[in-house]
C-alpha cells in the first residue's frame, strides 16, 4: 500500500509554438489506502492523469510520488502499479490461468509461488471454476474479473482502473461496482479510478475529484461534492439530474443571509454570507430536481408555470416545468404533482435547500 502525490503535474502535447496543454499544473495528495475516483466531462484530462499515473505517457512538468519515492521517470514496471483498462485486454488463446498469471512470469516468480497467487486471487474474485477456460468461452463480467485478477496478483501498491465498467450492461455494472467495493475493503489497497458514471462515483469513492479542462475544480467526499459544491462548474456536473440554475440579484445583506429577487420579482431568503456583495449584484441560484417540493412548507416561495412533461422512473417522477417565461425548471418527486388549473402546476421553494453564486460562478459560504 502506498499514498500518491502529485506535485504541479502539467501534460502538454506538441511543439512549444502550438502546444496542447490538458494537465495545467495540478496538485493532488491521494492517502494510503484511500479509493479515489476522477470525474469530468470528456476531454478534461481524466484518462490522461491515469496515464502519467501509470507512466503510459511522460509529464511535461511536475513530479509524481508514490509511497514517498519520486517515480517520475520511472517505467511503469518499476512503479508498483498494475492498471486495469476499459477493454478487458486478454490474451485470446491464454486460458484464465495462464491470463492471471502472465504478469508473473514476466517477473520470473517461481512456479509454486505463481499457482499460490493464481488460485488465491481466483477464488477472491470467483473465477476458480473458470481457470481452464478461453476467454471467448467467458461473459463481459467474468472476463472483466480475470483483467482484475491480473492486476491483483501482481500484489501492487497502487491500483488504476480506467473505466473497467463501461462494455457491460446496467446489471452487470451494478455487480461489479459491488465487487470492487469488496475488494478494496479486503485488500485496503490505494485505488484510483477514472469513470464518466455518477452513480460509480458516489458508490464507491472515498473521495472525489472532479476534473475541467486539466484542472482541479473540488475535492471531496461524495457528501460534500453534493451538499457544498464550491462552483456552479461542480453544482451542474455532480448529481445525476442536473442542478436548475435561477438568476436573481441581491435586494439585501444580513445577519440570516442573503436575500434575493427573483426574476418574476418574488423575493427569497437564502442561509449564506453575502460578505461585502453589494445590493443588486446579479448571482445564481442553484437548487436541485429533489429539493423542490410539491406542497407548501413554511417559509417556502410558490413557483407557478406550464407544465410541459412528466417523465416516470418508476420510483420517482420528473417534472419539467416552463417558469417566468423563459425558464425551465425540473423537480424530482415521489409523489406524481397536483395540476392547477388547466396546464398550470405549482413547485414550492425553500431557501433552506438552495445555494448561490457569484458572477465568477463561486458558491457563497454557508453561515
Amino acid at each position: 500500500m502506498a499514498a500518491v502525490e502529485l506535485r504541479r503535474i502539467s501534460k502538454h502535447f506538441g511543439k512549444d509554438f502550438d502546444k496542447t496543454r490538458v494537465i495545467d499544473g495540478l496538485d493532488l495528495h491521494i492517502a494510503d489506502g484511500e479509493f479515489v475516483v476522477f470525474v469530468g466531462p470528456s476531454g478534461c484530462g481524466k484518462s490522461t492523469l491515469l496515464r502519467l499515473l501509470a507512466g503510459l505517457e511522460e509529464v511535461s512538468d511536475g513530479e509524481i510520488l508514490i509511497d514517498a519515492q519520486t517515480v517520475t521517470d520511472l517505467p511503469p514496471k518499476d512503479r508498483g502499479i498494475a492498471m486495469v483498462f476499459q477493454s478487458y485486454a486478454l490474451y485470446p488463446h491464454m486460458t484464465v490461468y495462464r491470463n492471471i498469471a502472465f504478469g508473473l512470469h514476466s517477473a520470473r516468480l517461481g512456479k509454486a509461488d505463481t499457482d499460490r497467487r493464481v488460485r488465491a486471487v481466483a477464488d477472491k474474485l470467483e473465477l476458480g471454476a473458470l481457470l481452464d477456460r478461453l476467454p471467448r468461452e467467458l461473459s463481459g463480467g467474468q472476463r472483466q474479473r480475470v483483467a482484475i485478477g491480473r492486476a491483483i496478483v501482481r500484489e501492487p501498491q497502487v491500483f488504476l482502473f480506467d473505466e473497467p465498467l463501461s462494455n457491460l450492461d446496467a446489471t452487470l455494472r451494478v455487480q461489479m461496482r459491488l465487487e470492487l467495493a469488496k475488494l478494496h475493503h479486503e485488500l485496503g489497497t490505494t485505488m484510483i479510478y477514472v469513470t464518466h458514471d455518477q452513480v460509480e462515483a458516489m458508490t464507491l469513492a472515498d473521495r472525489i475529484v472532479v476534473l475541467n479542462a486539466g484542472r482541479i475544480e473540488q475535492v471531496g467526499t461524495p457528501d460534500e461534492l453534493y451538499e457544498r459544491p464550491a462552483n456552479l462548474f461542480v453544482a451542474g456536473f455532480i448529481g445525476s439530474v442536473q442542478m436548475n440554475f435561477l438568476p436573481v440579484q441581491i435586494e439585501a445583506v444580513g445577519a440570516h443571509g442573503v436575500q434575493v429577487r427573483l426574476p418574476t420579482g418574488s423575493s427569497l431568503c437564502v442561509p449564506v454570507d453575502g460578505g461585502n456583495l453589494p445590493v443588486g449584484a446579479a448571482l445564481t441560484l442553484g437548487i436541485r430536481p429533489e429539493h423542490l417540493a410539491s406542497s407548501p412548507g413554511e417559509g417556502a416561495l410558490e413557483l407557478t408555470g406550464d407544465l410541459e412533461r412528466v417523465e416516470s422512473l418508476g420510483e420517482a417522477h420528473l417534472i419539467h416545468l416552463r417558469w417566468a417565461q423563459t425558464q425551465n425548471l425540473c423537480a424530482k418527486l415521489i409523489a406524481p404533482l397536483p395540476q392547477g388549473s388547466g396546464n398550470t402546476a405549482s413547485l414550492w421553494l425553500r431557501g433552506e435547500r438552495c445555494h448561490l453564486f457569484d458572477a465568477a460562478g463561486k458558491a457563497l459560504p454557508d453561515l
